[in-house]
């Protein structure tokens, strides 16, 4: 399944940047991440519980960072477990700044599903893939506006 989209968020690249490499606040603002526990450098573990819709589940596994260019992007690996099915996706996000002072974050991808969740079809996953995307860039914004009051 593919994964595109775009987001401009109202922070500076440099602010941006930070924010996805600080993992104690993507544990903050990605929705359904219940704990992101450092391995070692760029290498998480991830239990999450994701409710969107008929999708339903707990799903354990690995996120990794890697091909980091500092302020300009990177890929996400993401490797989750759960009893209705794996995922497995590599994300490549780059920000790139805007014309009103902000950053414009541009995402490609593909994600592997297996099980239960392979067989709910496209056109379902896309949708909770949409939906869970534009809650972490609003609880991005949220955690910026935090930061600038």
């Amino acid at each position: 399944m593919k994964i595109k989209g775009n987001y401009k968020l109202p922070a500076s690249r440099s602010v941006v940047w930070d924010m996805v490499m600080d993992p104690e606040i993507l544990e903050r603002v990605t929705p359904g991440i219940k704990e992101l526990k450092e391995l070692s450098q760029d290498q998480y573990e991830a239990v999450s519980e994701v409710r969107v819709g008929p999708v339903k589940g707990n799903f354990t596994g690995k996120l990794s960072i890697k091909d980091k260019t500092e302020e300009e992007g990177c890929t996400l690996v993401i490797d989750q477990k759960s009893k209705m099915g794996n995922v497995v996706a590599e994300i490549v996000m780059n920000l790139a700044s805007s014309d009103e002072g902000g950053t414009d974050v541009t995402y490609t991808g593909e994600a592997k599903m297996s099980g239960t969740l392979a067989s709910m079809g496209q056109r379902i996953m896309s949708g909770v893939v949409s939906t869970l995307s534009k809650q972490f860039f609003k609880s991005m914004e949220e955690e910026i506006d935090k930061r600038s009051a």
